[in-house]
């Protein structure tokens, strides 16, 4: 198993890793709307999600994968009512690639952030 950090997302805000690679995956945790330097970032649903998939990306690459890689997201949204607009930065964020994905309405999320995202990926 390998730790795998990248200093381009925000650094783990509890005992947990950005993410972990084994036997040719990697599992990401979730990823929210703090840029590297640990700012929340404002502006609603769109804006969110967008630094979301900026601090995915870099997981991503931290373990040489690509979103094109990914096989399964897992999307925490505080209101469902958000959805459409959520969708529509997730599905310019993977084009084409369609993982597999499930979409669950919390009731609070961390630093009360409207969304976050975990991906399971193939590695290379």
């Amino acid at each position: 198993m390998t730790i795998v950090h990248s200093n381009d997302a925000p650094p783990a805000i509890g005992p947990y890793s950005q993410a972990v690679a084994i036997d040719g995956w990697l599992f990401t945790s979730g990823q929210i709307a703090l840029t590297p330097a640990g700012a929340l970032v404002e502006g609603g649903i769109e804006a969110q999600t967008e630094q979301v998939f900026h601090n995915l990306r870099a997981v991503l690459a931290a373990a040489g994968t690509t979103l094109d890689r990914v096989v399964k997201a897992t999307v925490f949204v505080k209101d469902l009512n958000d959805f459409a607009r959520l969708n529509a930065v997730y599905a310019q964020a993977f084009g084409d690639h369609k993982p597999a994905r499930s979409t669950v309405e919390v009731a609070r999320l961390p630093r009360d952030v409207l969304v976050e995202i975990e991906l399971i990926a193939r590695l290379p």
